[in-house]
């Protein structure tokens, strides 16, 4: 079967992208992304794994709001001069737009601590600029990824997904009915060795009245995606074990408090403080030894008192377990990893860049070169690679099946 063209939106560092990549399925024609280091970092990636010399070209840093702009080109002092979607594009047809918009405004964790709800975020409608890219390039299908929290967001009196499903609607598009029971999705079923649930959006033009495109999005959810998923799930210790420890110094050198010499990318421990080395090497041996006295949320808030002096309604701290999948890796490490802790006591850390790109599934020639911030940034707002080979995998199933139900009612009908 040919390739299929896509663009894909909202990019990021390409985690759902580099999966569609990797299955030799597609033809990037473009990939948008606003902010520079994923920018950088997708570039580098198509360049030095796909041998892709037009990639500087393909990946735009520009605001996906400016809808206008991004399809015609623009001339602007913070993302300099661009030609825009149309001439990139120009006369190639487009059979898949893919992405999702960044998941903040619609996440259970963004939405409780922010005092509001997230509901005068501008996130909230970044679909919107999604549906507009679709509404003029017409591809025959859209993936759309989000957060499980999609599901319940409702920022102005209507649930986004309602939302979502009407401005598809209007555009001759159809996705599945009920987006809980079909598309929410549990990834660790898909080989991906951690917690991460969420919702894939697939959606189809329709170019015919007569056609049950239900259906066939049904059968694609419950028969042909399963046929993806793995007997065994995978664990922290599957994905992280074979990686070279990192202990701690003796004494800290300026803001240096681990012996990082492994020479791998982005195998490098933050600095933690000894009071916390200590905290981290307490829990992970209490798991080790099969004590379990900091198994309850009202004992890990006691010992962060008794340790800090401060007290929290929300338990700080998570030891991931090596023989269980991880705890989903949220953009969130970028600020502390306190949830997410070595297994070895020994190592008295929480995961470096390199261990949590293992549990999101980047292969390990993904290089991620910007700051530490921005890496755990950019990794832990992807789409597991994995996962997104194996979908990417069954995308042209899910159209050759289309097509052939198209032409059979077109025959049909003549």
């Amino acid at each position: 079967m040919r390739k299929l063209n896509n663009i894909e939106l909202f990019a990021g560092a390409g985690g759902l992208l580099d999966g569609f990549e990797q299955t030799g399925n597609f033809n990037i024609l473009s990939a948008v992304e606003w902010l520079k280091p994923q920018v950088r970092t997708l570039v580098n990636r198509l360049e030095m794994k796909y041998g892709d010399e037009h990639a500087v070209n393909k990946v735009l840093n520009f605001d996906m709001q400016r809808t206008s702009e991004l399809l015609n080109g623009w001339d602007d002092p913070e993302f300099g001069k661009g030609v825009g979607l149309k001439l990139l594009v120009g006369n190639q047809k487009v059979d898949v737009i893919s992405g999702g918009p960044p998941c903040q405004a619609y996440s259970l964790a963004g939405r409780i601590r922010d005092e509001k709800g997230m509901k005068n975020d501008y996130r909230n409608f970044l679909f919107e600029s999604y549906i507009k890219i679709v509404s003029h390039f017409k591809p025959k299908l859209i993936v759309f990824e989000n957060v499980e929290g999609i599901l319940s967001a409702i920022p102005t009196g209507e649930r986004i997904t309602d939302l979502i499903r009407e401005a598809f609607n209007e555009e001759g598009y159809e996705i599945i009915n009920d987006l809980r029971k079909y598309a929410l999705l549990d990834l660790t079923e898909f080989g991906v060795p951690q917690k991460r649930k969420r919702v894939i959006i697939v959606g189809v033009r329709k170019d015919s009245e007569k056609i049950d495109y239900q259906e066939i999005l049904q059968n694609f959810y419950l028969r042909i995606l399963p046929i993806k998923k793995v007997e065994t799930e995978r664990t922290v210790r599957d994905a992280i074990f074979n990686l070279p420890p990192i202990y701690p110094l003796k004494t800290a050198i300026n803001r240096q408090a681990y012996d990082n010499k492994s020479g791998i990318n982005g195998h490098n421990s933050r600095f933690h403080s000894k009071r916390d080395q200590e905290i981290f090497h307490s829990l992970a041996k209490d798991i080790e030894d099969g004590c379990f006295q900091y198994n309850s949320s009202e004992a890990l808030i006691e010992l962060y008192y008794q340790k800090t002096g401060r007290k929290t309604n929300v338990h700080k701290y998570h030891v991931l377990r090596w023989d269980e999948p991880s705890n989903t890796i949220p953009a969130h490490l970028k600020k502390d990893g306190l949830r997410h802790i070595h297994p070895d006591p020994e190592q008295m850390r929480s995961i470096t860049v390199r261990e949590a790109a293992r549990l999101q599934t980047f292969d390990d020639d993904f290089e991620f070169n910007e700051s530490q911030l921005a890496n755990f940034e950019m990794i832990g707002n992807a789409v597991p690679p994995l996962f997104a080979k194996k979908l990417g995998e069954l995308i042209p199933i899910l159209l050759e099946t289309i097509e052939t139900v198209e032409k059979n009612e077109q025959e049909l009908a003549n």
